[in-house]
């Protein structure tokens, strides 16, 4: 197998030194199943055998024999094999014996037990721009968070080249594909959420509407990277009979989508502040890759460059899904920060020990001064005293050059970034 170095390997890899059992989640045709079968010795796949499923119900045990790790693709398809490898596990006492890979969360079950000190979950996203070679990654996120001084380097990626590989999105097996291929693949993609995935997440108790849920993908992706009420969504899903979703209707569709990871939203941060500003705690809404919200817009590379409006929300949440990523490996998470002052960072990425970088996104490299000057403002709000000065000031764009500013800001092209 030609397998794809991913930034989640070396995680992957730690982990299986450490627990029984891990937990590979993420979109379906996100990779999980090629870097689970990267790092395991042996392997049943649900979804494509038959013979495996059954045997799941009459001696679910005979499916965990074999040379460890043992891979489980699809896990959630037979949900009550959880209980059992959780059994393995505490029976073996010995890490690295299983990864479960899935596309789902299934429902919670009073029967399946937490799985806590046994498993431990990693999200898999498609690729960044640097798993993809399209960034050179010279620029490190995690030397950036560690105080670097100074950065430098150039970009190989003109705009074009970043449109291109936003409406291709981080899809490992797509990567190769036409541009025109991967935008019927891509709709495709969306249409099978709204018509099949998304029953993967519910109860069986609730009836969805392909058609509706379609709407909502159309009107969710008109608002990516912005903070936008349910409500919101709910009517910008009128059509031209005016009929619209209520709003309980698109929060139960928001819920189902996030359980089979097609939306990952970002919550707010809140530091202590000198001011007296409010903070506006609403989520900023994306998709796990912002190419589904290009499908599910119907857009294309030229559309895009004919609306620079919508593509620096797209080139927003491209560059989000990248910070996840390359976090990840930091065990960090990527806040946003709202005020009623009208501060904000478009990222905060915090690390466990409190340390955090402040992050603006300008598709433009001609918008870096004013991003570095609110960044600059926002700094000045925080009360260092209490949770520190930021680890570093960072402005992304999809322009040529990464350098550092004199007053420290870090300008850095999304295509220079790595972990």
């Amino acid at each position: 197998m030609n397998y794809v170095p991913r930034t989640v390997d070396s995680l992957v890899a730690r982990l299986l030194r450490a627990v029984g059992a891990i937990v590979l989640e993420g979109p379906r045709a996100s990779g999980k199943t090629a870097t689970g079968s990267f790092h395991s010795e042996s392997a049943v796949r649900l979804d494509i055998d038959d013979d495996a499923r059954a045997l799941a119900g009459l001696n679910p045990d005979l499916l965990l024999a074999g040379a460890t790790p043992r891979l489980i693709d699809e896990w959630q398809l037979e949900p009550q094999l959880w209980n059992r490898v959780r059994h393995a596990v505490d029976n073996r006492q010995s890490p690295g014996q299983f990864i479960l890979t899935g596309s789902s969360t299934p429902m919670d079950d009073a029967t399946r037990h937490s799985g806590a000190g046994r498993f431990v979950r990693v999200q898999m996203r498609p690729m960044t721009l640097y798993e993809s070679g399209h960034s050179t990654g010279q620029v490190s996120l995690s030397a950036l968070l560690h105080g670097a001084a100074g950065v430098g380097d150039r970009s190989g990626l003109e705009l074009a080249g970043v449109v291109e590989r936003l409406c291709v999105g981080g899809w490992p097996g797509l990567q190769a594909a036409p541009a025109d291929e991967v935008r019927a693949v891509l709709r495709s993609y969306v249409d099978e959420v709204a018509r099949t995935d998304i029953i993967a997440a519910g109860d069986g108790q609730v009836r969805r509407d392909p058609l509706r849920v379609r709407r909502m993908l159309t009107s969710y992706a008109r608002h990516v990277a912005t903070s936008a009420s349910a409500a919101t969504i709910a009517t910008d899903t009128a059509g031209a009979d005016g009929q619209r979703l209520h709003v309980d209707t698109v929060r139960g569709y928001l819920d189902a989508l996030a359980r089979i990871w097609v939306i990952e939203e970002q919550p707010s941060w809140a530091p202590h502040l000198r001011s007296r500003d409010v903070l506006r705690k609403a989520a900023v809404r994306h998709f796990v890759d912002p190419s589904l919200a290009v499908a599910a817009l119907g857009a294309s590379p030229d559309r895009l460059m004919r609306d620079p409006n919508t593509l620096g929300l797209l080139f927003e949440s491209m560059a989000i899904r990248d910070l996840r990523v390359y976090g990840q490996l930091l065990d960090a998470h990527v806040m946003h920060y709202r005020d009623s002052a009208g501060s904000e960072a478009d990222a905060v990425i915090q690390l466990p020990d409190g340390r955090y970088a402040l992050v603006e996104v300008k598709l433009a490299a001609t918008h870096a001064e004013a991003a570095a000057q609110s960044l600059g403002r926002l700094a000045a709000k925080i009360d260092v005293g209490k949770v520190g000065a930021p680890a570093a000031l960072i402005v992304i764009t999809a322009g040529e050059y990464a350098y550092t500013r004199k007053d420290g800001v870090h300008v850095v092209p999304l295509a220079c970034l790595g972990p």
